[in-house]
């Protein structure tokens, strides 16, 4: 896509901002979801895939959105994914129905063909996620990995981070030789000197903060916005809207009370992933909160993700952000 037709796609998708908060408030939900003729189905269960760290972690222990959904006859099933693309990759062919990831997932999921839908999204958490090299690396600098090995997980946020933390260094993405390797694999890499530099995210990334006094070459900010995404099968998002507006109403009575105890949060966090807790109190200081409907902005910052991909040639095919988009309004005018 060229840069006058970004440029178009944001501006069009800025217009429709004023709309947006109509739809919202007319709806009711958070994501102004306008399906409601179909909000008296009910299924049988509400299948989440969550990863290790992060609100839906504390949703799940709560157990508030099981008996909100068990008046209506509604199970709650969770499954653990160790990154966003297999969650992804699940809800495509079936065996979930929502989940949580950060921003690359979803692009190479709507590259993969996967018909999915973006349902709600987190604030921007930029230092949740970094480049980080050994304590004792004489790399000091983005600029000197060059021709240096760099692990990263494909597809996460951690790959866009990346791509980003390279270009605001002068270097291109084939400057550096990527290993793609999942974090815990990763981790072990990066443990043994088979890679230079890990690009990562919480709660790894505080991991090897605390345990391996791993330094960070750069983090997020001024390179990223990093969203935290809620997505959801699209089938799944059309046929029971009310289901998804209730799992967004529990998530976010999770987040208020995160924002406003960040410290509670890691304290009740860490003996539920087995992460000890000074790794999950730094962890926790990063972390956002306050889900909230896909905006226009947030669209048109994918769009720029997913174009990027492309250009690298990380995705086969370009990737429209708005064939992804749930609430009808802003659908039809990002078109």
């Amino acid at each position: 896509m060229s840069q006058s037709k970004i440029s178009r796609l944001h501006r069009g998708l800025r217009r429709v901002a004023g709309l947006l908060a109509v739809a919202v408030a007319a709806s009711g939900a958070l994501i102004g979801e306008a399906g409601a003729q179909n909000a008296g189905n009910v299924p049988k269960e509400l299948r989440i895939g969550y990863q290790k760290y992060g609100t839906l972690v504390i949703l799940k222990a709560r157990g508030t959105l099981e008996k909100r959904l068990a008046e209506k006859g509604i199970a709650v099933k969770w499954t653990e994914f160790p990154f966003g693309p297999p969650l992804l990759e699940a809800i495509n062919v079936g065996s979930i129905d929502v989940g949580t990831v950060g921003e690359s997932p979803p692009i190479f999921a709507q590259a993969a063909g996967a018909d999915l839908v973006y349902i709600g999204n987190e604030p921007p958490a930029p230092a949740a996620e970094a480049l980080i090299v050994p304590k004792d690396s004489p790399v000091k600098s983005v600029a000197e990995l060059k021709g240096k090995r760099i692990a990263v997980a494909k597809g996460s946020n951690a790959n866009f981070l990346l791509v980003r933390v390279l270009e605001n260094a002068g270097l291109k993405y084939s400057d550096v030789e990527v290993t793609y390797l999942a974090p815990a694999d990763a981790r072990a890499a990066f443990e043994s000197g088979r890679v230079d530099a890990w690009s990562i995210w919480d709660p790894f990334l505080a991991a090897a903060e605390k345990q391996l006094n791993a330094r960070q070459l750069a983090d997020g900010k001024g390179a990223v916005a990093n969203h935290q995404f809620y997505l959801s099968a699209r089938a799944y998002a059309e046929k029971y809207p009310e289901i998804v507006h209730i799992l967004l109403e529990e998530i976010d009575k999770i987040d208020q009370w995160g924002k406003q105890n960040p410290k509670e949060v890691a304290k009740f966090i860490s003996p539920l992933i087995g992460i000890e807790l000074p790794v999950i109190e730094v962890a926790a200081q990063r972390l956002s909160y306050g889900v909230k409907p896909v905006t226009p902005e947030v669209l048109a910052a994918q769009q720029k993700i997913a174009d990027k991909f492309f250009e690298l040639k990380l995705v086969p095919k370009q990737v429209r952000i708005a064939d992804a988009v749930w609430n009808p309004v802003i659908r039809q005018a990002a078109r």
